[in-house]
């Protein structure tokens, strides 16, 4: 069994993708030499492949090096130069050999990690000064968008990288119940299941199919198509309610780099810390990247006090690979109402969780990360200047710590929407 590629390209082999192969070339270990060699022309991998920025032109997913060498590019993601492509392994050796590839990385899978909720943040104080994020528009990359009463008239766009569909749907139910989180209007509830910015605009990005599961490609141009729309939908947030594992450093890692372009581009970035807590160095990606915002879960105790709120025990904890303290924040996580979307999967496999017929009840940091979203959408309706890292250090230097919790638990505490409003002019 020949194992020398990997190692002499070890560098240009992402640490997933070099344990992928290791594992199945060493399932072959006793096959005959002939056998083996089919074998490995048959075995796929689904990869992503980095282009050299220096070597890098005006590729497209039609136009590239790539496709004219015979390989089937899927998507070019041109923020960060990357090909998205299934490949044999006996091709993956093969294409090692063109030296303007950067690294290649195992295109890893991907998953998704207000009555009591928004009262706890501070943000109906907001909405008695005349702002409840007018004029913001929030991208939640998620599972889709089903058009709910609560946010069906604010929903301004559609994308659906999955199943390529033009209408707004959402076949899980988390993308829509994370919409509400962050700017349900609470219309068919009399105001009572509000998110922080009920009058924000909302974009659906569908990156995760129907079990809630997807690639990291997906997520990736997800996030891509949000750079280049910026502008045309005036995208000022991104909202993550989804990770990955990871033990790898930012630095080498293809979604935290995509979410750092979003960021350098003026657009902020808020990702679930993820639910593998109460355990250290469990911070999922993109959430272990150091600049954007990563949120973590408190539980409320359903009660409007912060005086009892604590942090949720399936919250993750830092630190992250590279030594940094994540979450950067928390926000409540636990029994969050918000929006049901009738006959997705959620919805029929957990049906006890409906509360009337236009709500649903999820606990997760899915649920804080989009609140935080829709509290970071009031701060730039107010202040619509202000740049992804000083919205960041507003939400970070005025928060409500949380008693007897250690930083790697909470960050610098439970998120405080009045109290970083009222210093945002400062």
């Amino acid at each position: 069994m020949d194992t020398k590629w990997m190692i002499e390209h070890q560098s240009r082999l992402d640490q997933n993708l070099h344990s992928y192969l290791l594992d199945r070339l060493l399932k072959l270990k006793y096959i005959p030499f002939v056998l083996m060699q089919s074998l490995l022309k048959r075995m796929k991998v689904s990869v992503l492949i980095q282009w050299d920025e220096s070597r890098s032109n005006q590729f497209t997913t039609i136009h590239n090096p790539l496709t004219q060498q015979g390989f089937p590019v899927k998507k070019y993601i041109r923020s960060i130069h990357t090909f998205s492509l299934p490949l044999s392994i006996a091709s993956l050796q093969q294409l090692l050999s063109i030296r303007d590839i950067k690294k290649i990385y195992l295109d890893r899978k991907v998953k998704v990690c207000l009555d009591v909720a928004t009262p706890t943040t501070q943000s109906p104080q907001i909405w008695s000064k005349g702002n409840e994020g007018n004029g913001v528009t929030i991208a939640i990359v998620d599972t889709g968008i089903a058009p709910h009463p609560d946010i069906n008239s604010r929903l301004i766009a559609f994308h659906d990288i999955i199943n390529q569909k033009s209408n707004p749907y959402d076949d899980n139910g988390h993308g829509t119940h994370c919409a509400g989180c962050a700017a349900g209007d609470g219309n068919q509830s009399n105001g009572k299941y509000k998110g922080p910015a009920p009058k924000a605009s909302l974009v659906g990005v569908k990156v995760l199919g129907k079990s809630g599961e997807g690639n990291l490609s997906n997520v990736i141009a997800g996030i891509d198509w949000c750079i280049e729309h910026q502008k045309q939908y005036n995208i000022r947030v991104i909202s993550l309610s989804l990770g990955s594992e990871t033990k790898d450093s930012y630095k080498d890692d293809p979604v935290c780099q995509v979410v750092q372009k979003a960021w350098d581009k003026g657009i902020v970035v808020v990702a679930a810390a993820g639910n593998s807590g109460p355990h250290e160095k469990t911070i999922a990606s993109p959430g272990i990247t150091p600049d954007i915002i990563t949120v973590g879960a408190t539980d409320s105790k359903r009660t409007l006090s912060r005086e009892d709120d604590h942090v949720a025990s399936f919250s993750s904890r830092g630190p992250t690979p590279d030594g940094m303290i994540k979450p950067d924040i928390v926000a409540p996580g636990t029994d969050i109402i918000s929006l049901r979307s009738k006959g997705s999967y959620l919805d029929l496999f957990m049906f006890r969780n409906r509360v009337g017929s236009d709500y649903f009840k999820l606990s997760g940091t899915s649920m804080a990360t989009p609140i935080v979203a829709g509290i970071t959408a009031l701060l730039l309706s107010e202040y619509p200047n202000l740049s992804p890292n000083e919205i960041k250090n507003l939400l970070l230097n005025n928060t409500f710590p949380l008693q007897n919790e250690s930083e790697t638990a909470q960050g610098k505490g439970l998120v405080d929407a009045i109290k970083a409003y009222s210093n945002s002019g400062q």
